[in-house]
């Protein structure tokens, strides 16, 4: 073998050696230290903070108006996170107004994830032109990225005056209002006004500090907020830049409990073990376990792929899947027998549970626990379930796919 021969082989195992180390399990690493935590977190209670009230919004375009709304009227602050925040009509809408804000003396503060967001650096640069205080989650450094790097911010997270939140699936795009050119964009995102606002104020306030960003602590960030509604809330943010897997952790024991049912909406179904061992074992015994799952993917061909090499081995487990057929099923939902509902950033795989950083409410209320399932249903009656004699006899060339596209699934 020639020496060019020989380097080539050893450049591509070194690349190999390198890929594995940055794709590998993450270690858990607090966001901020003991101290910083100490400080944000002042006398907030944790756990579950009752009095509050759920807005929910099935459709971008009224949580858009929603939200405007809410920023328009601040008097002291705007914190917004978003996984992606695109430079398209609705993200320019959203910078006039809070440049406006900036300008009647209201503090605006926007983080971002870095890898999701890198052809729209000068987008970011012009807020800060602007007076938008900007901040990029875990910056990606090219050409090189490190391990560290493939730790992602994927939580959508807006608070105004401490006393309102909104949480959800939906980023800032005009896609999300217009959908795809096959069908609508089919997500969730709550409103949250009461007591567990300043559960989302600090989880933004704990990413910002990390980021190195102002530590938001005082009164005028967390202010005394009145019951508003009639549902108890408890905020969980989970990611290997903080407290591990415990969204992951609490839906497993959340299923672990059901004895009625288990209803799911989720784009993705790439699950973990402790994921499907809880699926599984709440259906075989007797709960009625159901996923809605949109029928194709929003871009690309592995992730959708991956999501089908599951669905045979969740038939033979007795979990119902069904595709929905009006456009791509975004929305990120579980409900729990007849009182708990979790909404969130969080999707059914191992990015979400393990890799990235996520944020989901606990909702602990009948009502709304029968809201959800209702709007669970209409969904329902859109979408198709899957029959396993059919799913059985699915192309081999599928199939196929779908034994390559799992393979990276713990990625995608």
């Amino acid at each position: 073998m020639t020496s060019t021969g020989i380097a080539a082989i050893a450049a591509a195992a070194a690349f190999m050696i390198y890929a594995f180390w940055v794709l590998g399990k993450p270690s858990i690493s607090p966001l901020v230290d003991e101290e910083t935590a100490g400080l944000l977190r002042g006398g907030l209670p944790e756990g579950s903070l009752g009095g509050n009230k759920i807005e929910t919004f099935p459709g971008f375009d009224p949580m858009v108006e929603s939200m405007i709304t809410d920023i328009a009227g601040a008097r002291h602050h705007v914190h917004i996170l978003f996984f992606k925040f695109e430079d398209d009509p609705v993200g320019r809408r959203f910078v006039e107004l809070l440049s406006q804000k900036v300008k009647e003396g209201v503090e605006i503060r926007l983080m971002y994830d870095d890898g999701a967001n890198l052809k729209r650096r000068k987008f970011f640069r012009q807020m800060q032109d602007a007076g938008i205080e900007t901040l990029g989650f875990n910056l990606l450094h090219l050409p090189f990225p490190s391990k560290y790097n493939n730790y992602r911010n994927h939580r959508k997270i807006v608070v105004v005056d401490g006393r309102v939140a909104y949480i959800g699936g939906m980023n800032i795009a005009e896609r999300y209002g217009k959908g795809l050119f096959w069908g609508c964009w089919r997500d969730t995102q709550i409103r949250i006004e009461g007591p567990a606002a300043a559960q989302s104020q600090l989880a933004f306030a704990m990413d910002w500090a990390h980021e190195g960003g102002k530590l938001l602590t005082g009164p005028e960030y967390y202010p005394l907020l009145p019951e508003a509604g009639n549902s108890a809330v408890e905020t969980l943010c989970a990611g290997p830049i903080g407290d591990g897997p415990v969204i992951m952790e609490r839906i497993c024991s959340l299923i672990d409990s059901c004895s009625k049912r288990v209803w799911i909406e989720s784009p993705y179904l790439i699950p973990t073990k402790e994921i499907k061992r809880s699926l599984f074992a709440a259906a075989r015994r007797g709960v009625d376990v159901r996923i809605i799952l949109p029928p194709r993917g929003d871009r690309g061909v592995f992730t959708p792929l991956a999501t089908k090499s599951y669905v045979a081995e969740f038939l033979a487990a007795g979990v119902k899947i069904a595709e929905y057929q009006d456009g791509y099923m975004h929305s990120k939902m579980h409900i729990f027998d007849d009182r708990l509902v979790s909404q969130g950033s969080t999707n059914i795989d191992v990015r979400s549970y393990i890799i990235d950083e996520e944020i989901n409410v606990f909702i602990d209320d009948h009502d709304y626990n029968r809201q959800m399932q209702e709007l669970f249903l209409t969904d329902e009656s859109r979408s198709v379930y899957i029959k396993p004699a059919e799913w059985a006899r699915r192309p081999v060339l599928q199939r196929i796919g779908e034994a390559i596209s799992r393979i990276p699934s713990f990625q995608l």
